[in-house]
């Protein structure tokens, strides 16, 4: 449900001018959006699906190859510091000659088959258990789409019975902080996988735009996008190109520290502007408590702590600013 509504809340400008289109009507409109949705959600997990799988296959190839014939350790494993040597004998020991893989596979298989199992039937059930939450959510998303305007009416109603004075200003923090969020985390996720593809393809790393895609996947998260750059700055210096896996990783920190401390702010937390702290207090925490959906329930949290916090100031500096009334005796009332 929670999904549902930040998925609402961020999508609801668009929504308001498909259900203009549609004449108004409601369920057509929700059902119009729910196929959008779908169909931004499909397209993306099929291309990714044939990317896996073509690389999968490439796998298998090689797989098939060194099993067959046996494989070299590469020269970069070989020289990497430290532990370049042991990998070399492990390797030489298991890939480098005809039929290490078949014999690999069958000593880890043999004793671990009912690991394997027991881990087949957990993905399984997985997978099917995060059908269920996609198609739950779909569901609540529909009506939330039909039937949002009336509940926020109704939500307005009472917080105005609870709240008189502060409701209307408090109110509008929710929505106006998931949209602002869901937009500007997804901005500066696109933004980094952009800037930090290009500084792989300059650095010469394999399949640059594979890593830059996923690096933007991985801004979505916090501490995501520093850990993929370190990873690929890692892997250049083990491959022999020390001084572009610095290049690389003083590229990755001076625009990590650019975002998080100028874009991020301003982007994130909508109409209230949440300084840089509580921006990543929001963050951290949510993931951390709540998962994915921690990403924009923690900012808005956050937002709303600031909000009611202002609030007070505000009624406090009011109430400073009153004249103290005077007594029938002249003397101001204590």
């Amino acid at each position: 449900v929670l999904a549902a509504l930040v998925i609402a809340f961020a999508s609801w400008p668009l929504y308001r001018r498909l259900l203009v289109a549609v004449g108004g009507n409601r369920t057509i409109g929700a059902t119009l959006a729910i196929l959008f949705i779908l169909t931004f959600l499909v397209v993306p997990i099929a291309l990714a699906g044939t990317y896996a799988i073509n690389e999968l296959r490439e796998w298998v190839t090689w797989a098939i190859e060194t099993n067959r014939h046996g494989a070299v350790t590469p020269g970069w494993i070989a020289t990497m510091p430290v532990i370049g040597e042991w990998l070399n004998e492990q390797w030489t020991s298991y890939l480098g000659h005809p039929g290490g893989i078949g014999e690999l596979i069958q000593a880890v298989s043999g004793s671990n088959i009912g690991n394997i199992y027991r881990g087949a039937l957990a993905a399984g059930g997985s997978a099917f258990s995060l059908l269920l939450t996609l198609l739950f959510m779909m569901i609540a998303l529909f009506f939330a789409y039909r039937d949002g305007e009336s509940f926020a009416a109704q939500v307005d109603r009472l917080g105005e019975r609870i709240l008189p004075t502060r409701w209307e200003r408090i109110s509008r923090v929710v929505p106006a902080t998931i949209s602002s969020t869901v937009t500007g985390m997804t901005i500066i996720a696109i933004g980094e996988g952009l800037v930090l593809g290009i500084a792989y393809w300059l650095a010469g790393v394999p399949s640059p735009v594979t890593l830059g895609a996923l690096t933007g996947i991985m801004a979505l998260i916090p501490g995501g996008a520093p850990l993929s750059f370190t990873l690929v700055s890692i892997y250049l210096a083990a491959s022999g190109k020390l001084f572009a896996g610095l290049a690389l990783f003083t590229w990755g920190a001076v625009e990590l520290f650019i975002v998080d401390k100028t874009l991020r702010p301003k982007l994130v937390g909508g109409p209230i502007k949440l300084p840089f702290l509580p921006t990543f207090f929001g963050l951290i925490g949510g993931v951390k408590t709540m998962g994915f959906l921690g990403l924009f329930i923690g900012p808005v949290l956050m937002a709303l702590l600031v909000a009611i916090w202002r609030e007070w100031l505000r009624e406090v500096e009011l109430m400073d600013e009153i004249p103290p009334v005077a007594d029938h005796t002249g003397a101001p009332s204590q």
